[in-house]
């Protein structure tokens, strides 16, 4: 339950009374609102009186007459014009000439209320300004995050490519100045060390290049009867060589009917990531197993490892961009820390859902759920 605090400012004690007895059992809500709002009236008789409660208790919304004993209701709003002050601001006047009027709405009011005013008449204006109030803090709560995220992503990839070409950079010099030695062998390990290196940088380009995809490309034109099978043998066949490196055996089993209309590509983002991540984080000689099951209207497809697991802590961020699970079995582990985030929001995007069940020490198993026939969210 949230609060907004209401200023009245009037010189008649009518109206203010009317106005704190009306507000003082009156709520807020909308289906699109996370929260309820109600209201904590303040009343103020002079504009005076009005500009000190207004430094005091910064209210958020402030219900202003023009006609005031002392400075007058426009002389306040030009006092919160110059101090900048976040207040939504209707004026409750039966004076309000065409020139007030004009004057008022460029000083920041944003409505009018006639007097003499019935309950519904102040409800009416409270519920506007309240979702305006609700939807400035939803703006201003994604553009805050917004920065965020950009501010990450230029952390990262100053980090996670600055470092690595700064590798293939003193391993070239030290092939050209022959530092190891005049023979090809001799550098074995420092072109090993490079490739290693390109293929870090390679993924991380292909992530960004995912997260971009999913926010700025539209898909209705792009959905088509995909066999999940068949994806997922592709995605296989791509993790493979480096399955054969940790011994990991990598086995797939179809239940029922693999078809599901999507973008093909965006399944390929949930295979790949989720099949590479169940080797990557997998032991020395351990399983991976993907089961695909089409239950009446539902995919369902589960990727279990024999893995290092995740502890409690870190599956709560484990779809965070950029949350990297770091501890001494994942110490050479590269990764941009993109992968789940971006499945995550595919999945979001065909209103689908993603859980994941695991221990430290026990594996892992991530369930994907995306209905057969979905309707896409354009972003």
């Amino acid at each position: 339950m949230a609060v907004l605090k209401v200023l009245v400012v009037d010189d008649e004690p009518g109206i203010r009374s009317g106005v704190t007895r009306i507000l003082s059992s009156f709520r807020v809500t909308y289906p699109f609102m996370d929260e309820d709002y109600t209201f904590e009236v303040t009343e103020a008789a002079t504009g005076e009186e009005g500009i000190e409660i207004i430094n005091s208790e910064k209210p958020d919304i402030l219900l202003l007459d023009n006609k005031l004993p002392g400075i007058q209701g426009v002389e306040v709003l030009e006092y919160i014009r110059n101090k900048n002050l976040a207040i939504t601001i209707a004026m409750i006047t039966s004076y309000a000439s065409l020139e007030v009027a004009v004057k008022a709405t460029r000083d920041g009011a944003t409505d009018f209320i006639p007097k003499p005013f019935t309950p519904q008449e102040l409800k009416s204006s409270i519920e506007n300004i309240t979702k305006q109030l609700y939807l400035k803090k939803v703006t201003h709560k994604m553009k805050q995050e917004g920065k965020k995220i950009r501010y990450q992503f230029l952390s990262v990839l100053s980090h996670e490519l600055k470092a690595p070409l700064n590798a293939l950079e003193g391993y070239l010099r030290m092939m050209q100045e022959k530092q190891a030695g005049d023979k090809i062998d001799d550098y074995t390990h420092h072109i090993e060390r490079s490739l290693h290196r390109i293929h870090g940088m390679r993924n991380l380009i292909m992530d960004l290049l995912d997260f971009t995809k999913i926010r700025l490309e539209r898909k209705d034109e792009k959905m088509q009867k995909i066999n999940l099978a068949e994806l997922a043998s592709g995605a296989i066949m791509t993790v493979q060589p480096y399955a054969i490196q940790m011994d990991v055996s990598v086995n797939l089993d179809v239940k029922d009917d693999p078809v599901m209309t999507a973008d093909p590509e965006d399944v390929n983002i949930i295979f790949n990531n989720l099949i590479s991540n169940a080797v990557k984080y997998n032991k020395f000689g351990g399983n991976v197993d993907i089961k695909i099951e089409c239950p009446h209207d539902d995919v369902i497809i589960t990727f279990s490892d024999t893995g290092i697991g995740i502890s409690e802590e870190d599956r709560e961020h484990l779809f965070t961009e950029f949350m990297r699970v770091k501890n001494e079995q994942t110490r050479g582990i590269t990764g941009s820390g993109l992968g789940l985030s971006i499945v995550k929001k595919v999945i979001e995007l065909y209103n689908g859902r993603i859980n994941v069940e695991s221990n430290p020490g026990s594996g892992s198993v991530f369930t994907v759920i995306l209905p057969k026939n979905p309707t896409i969210k354009i972003l």
